[in-house]
């Protein structure tokens, strides 16, 4: 059976929904994901774009698609993958934990490396 997850944007405006495994789960410390999450990292995985599919109008900045409405960020896409924002899936805990950590030398001191997930210094090669 084919696992489907969906996700919506704050007030629900985005619906967001993918079919399968991802290709990779992810947690960025990046400068650019602490300001887009207001947090210490993103906690992302990437699907291929056939999986992927969005309804309701959304805003873009710099690649990342956001609600107008609410400014909850979403996902981004190309012509090749989308990257989804897992703290905006329906169901969770999602159950997806991360295989490699990027910009660790930005994480935050106080966080510990996941257990078994490769750690970048910055992007993976």
């Amino acid at each position: 059976m084919t696992q489907h997850r969906s996700a919506t944007c704050l007030c629900g405006q985005v619906r967001v929904a993918v079919r399968g495994e991802p290709l990779r789960v992810g947690i960025c410390h990046c400068a650019n994901c602490h300001k887009e999450s207001g947090s210490a990292f993103t906690f992302y995985a990437v699907w291929p774009v056939a999986q992927f599919e969005h309804s309701g109008q959304t805003t873009e900045s710099r690649g990342q698609h956001f609600c107008p409405r609410c400014g909850s960020p979403m996902f981004s896409v190309d012509e090749h993958e989308a990257e989804i924002k897992l703290g905006s899936l329906s169901d969770v805990p999602s159950g997806l934990k991360p295989s490699y950590e990027l910009w660790v030398k930005r994480r935050e001191p106080w966080l510990q490396p996941i257990d078994g997930a490769v750690q970048y210094e910055e992007d993976r090669p």
